[in-house]
């Protein structure tokens, strides 16, 4: 008799947990051959038949798409915040940037088309296969360090998808052309013209397209930066707060105590699920 109670009272709890694969693959003809992702599905997911709001969530250069899974304990985490209310149910796909090479762009000659990879497969694969809505206003774009640079990017160049974008620690510098034709050299990109490298940089430097950006287009998607105090990265983070400031663009701007951790992103996280689920929301 005490067993059948023990079990009857850990269903709700077992109900209350979401499900997370890390070993899902989508056939990509723009990057030739088979891509990795993980997803969580939220609590109830395979009970109802509703349509969920996404989080696309991107690991950093170090990682892959169980990183978030492995490091970030993204299943607890997103369990803790929607039983508490702090967030909304939602299904969270992470990406594999990291196979054959890395990064979240396309590269300058046109090899390696990971952003057109991303938008023309990625999205309306995950996007059918799921129960996810499509519009602007219940999809969202968060990541750290190269995901956090992979976040902006994205955000600023389709804001008519992302409701709400949340780079943390992002990898964005103030390089200028020159200072980024040699970060693109060391990447293995070392044929380009000057026309292709004028037009690289002003399409991949996140500040130069703020910079010179439409506020108002940039201001409709719902902005959270969020950058440790000791991280090696907070002088692009901290002038992309000066620029928005200037700009008039609305954003909200976190400096924690912390440098470029797991440690700091798991603290992250819940914020982020909170602030995108503002979005999701209806007030």
């Amino acid at each position: 008799m005490l067993k059948w109670l023990v079990f009857l009272f850990a269903l709700p709890l077992a109900a209350q947990s979401g499900y997370v694969n890390d070993n899902m693959t989508l056939p990509s003809e723009i990057l030739g051959g088979e891509r990795k992702y993980a997803v969580y599905l939220p609590p109830g997911y395979e009970e109802s038949s509703r349509s969920y709001p996404v989080l696309y969530l991107l690991h950093g250069g170090g990682d892959d798409h169980s990183g978030w899974v492995q490091f970030g304990e993204v299943a607890h985490l997103a369990d803790e915040a929607f039983r508490s209310g702090r967030a909304t149910p939602m299904v969270i796909i992470m990406p594999d940037a990291n196979t054959g090479r890395r990064g979240y762009f396309n590269r300058v000659g046109g090899d390696f088309r990971y952003e057109d990879f991303f938008f023309e497969e990625l999205m309306p694969e995950v996007e059918t296969r799921y129960r996810i809505r499509r519009e602007k206003r219940y999809r969202a774009a968060a990541g750290l360090s190269m995901g956090g640079g992979g976040t902006f990017i994205y955000a600023l160049h389709r804001p008519d998808l992302f409701s709400s974008a949340c780079p943390l620690s992002a990898s964005i510098r103030p390089l200028d052309r020159e200072e980024m034709a040699d970060r693109l050299r060391q990447s293995g990109d070392s044929t380009f013209t000057d026309q292709q490298l004028t037009a690289y940089h002003e399409s991949y430097s996140a500040l130069e397209l703020v910079r010179n950006g439409d506020p108002e287009k940039i201001g409709s998607v719902r902005w959270y930066i969020d950058c440790g105090d000791d991280d090696f990265l907070y002088e692009g983070n901290s002038l992309m707060h000066i620029l928005m400031r200037e700009r008039e663009i609305p954003h909200e701007y976190r400096v924690r105590d912390g440098g470029h951790t797991w440690t700091y992103w798991r603290e992250s996280l819940p914020e982020v699920l909170s602030f995108v689920s503002q979005a999701f929301h209806q007030y």
